[in-house]
């Protein structure tokens, strides 16, 4: 079966040339407004024609559940039965969705519980463009954009899935769909290399995040098998070709581990590999996932980030948001699954 919200709308119009040209429109609206096919007003015998290669609503709401603070945590369950996770993040300064990328995840991070279970399958831009609509349409009015920024920092590594999450790129930023700025959307990756600098050719204004986490090869080998294949220096030679090419500020993102790169030399590292960048450091509180890792105290992240500051470096210690709710990566997912087993 194929998803209709793989196609952009100049492609629907030729999957349904047979049909008049505003069938396409219709279909593609229904996909940006999270409607299956009951919903829409098309004729039944061009519904029972398109059920028979296409499904339009490939993705449903398996469970919900809400934060204190307002963060919205969602499990979805896709057409074939797997689940994804996607947060809905209400801010003063604009909604955000964090969404995944791929069922699990094969990069293998210590620290993150999307991975527990390895890769099931990538998605497609379709199904990643139909997440953005479900939790538009649950959070809103359906028919306008109840929103402001992406971040491609659920589940799986975006790039891992490179051809599907550019394709997503295009589509998300249509202005035939949801016409969301490119500076609006960021994008997280554990630095595969090759990836980053074929993406920079591409030319997207979006915001960059590198998952550093360690400021050595030996230690970043410890806790993140990706380092395996790419070096540290590796990753600040594609990220400086990035911001080069594109003119972007590069976000590194930086979990503070107990015992592990929390040290005074880290924080003289991390100064060192980020001088002459334009970037951000954005630190973390690492958050517990049943694994041997241990988190820093909150007090210590904040004096952690003042070191940084004062070395010259920007730097500021993320909000957590949603963690009443296993608002982490994975941790509902993996929790689901472990019950249902």
């Amino acid at each position: 079966m194929k998803v209709l919200s793989d196609y952009s709308l100049k492609e629907l119009r030729e999957v349904l040339r047979e049909y008049p040209s505003f069938r396409a429109k219709q279909i593609f609206d229904a996909i940006m407004q999270a409607k299956d096919y009951d919903e829409i007003a098309i004729p039944k015998n061009m519904i029972a024609q398109l059920k028979k290669d296409y499904i339009l609503k490939p993705i449903e709401i398996y469970k919900i559940l809400h934060s204190k603070d307002g963060t919205k945590k969602y499990l979805l369950k896709l057409y074939d039965d797997n689940l994804v996770e996607c947060v809905f993040l209400s801010q003063h300064y604009g909604n955000t969705i964090c969404m995944s990328t791929q069922v699990g995840c094969r990069m293998g991070c210590k620290f993150c519980a999307s991975t527990a279970n390895g890769l099931i399958r990538n998605l497609t831009a379709g199904e990643m463009i139909s997440t953005i609509a479900l939790i538009n349409a649950d959070n809103g009015k359906r028919t306008e954009r109840n929103f402001s920024n992406i971040v491609l920092m659920g589940s799986g590594e975006p790039f891992d899935n490179f051809d599907n999450v550019v394709k997503w790129l295009h589509l998300i930023t249509d202005e035939s769909g949801f016409n969301v700025s490119e500076r609006n959307v960021s994008l997280s990756t554990c630095g595969l290399v090759d990836k980053i600098y074929e993406f920079s050719k591409l030319k997207f204004n979006i915001t960059l995040c590198i998952s550093l986490h360690a400021t050595t090869d030996e230690e970043r080998k410890k806790i993140m098998p990706i380092a395996n294949r790419y070096s540290i220096n590796e990753i600040i030679d594609a990220v400086k070709a990035y911001s080069d090419e594109n003119k972007r500020r590069v976000v590194f993102e930086y979990c503070l581990i107990k015992g592990v790169n929390d040290s005074k030399q880290d924080i003289d590292r991390l100064a060192s590999l980020t001088k002459g960048l334009l970037c951000h450091v954005n630190v973390i509180c690492l958050n517990p996932n049943g694994g041997p890792l241990q988190a820093t105290t909150k007090k210590f992240a904040y004096s952690f980030v003042s070191e940084l500051n004062k070395r010259g470096v920007s730097a500021t210690l993320r909000r957590s948001q949603g963690e009443d709710i296993e608002g982490a990566c994975g941790m509902l997912r993996a929790k689901t699954i472990r019950e249902k087993s």
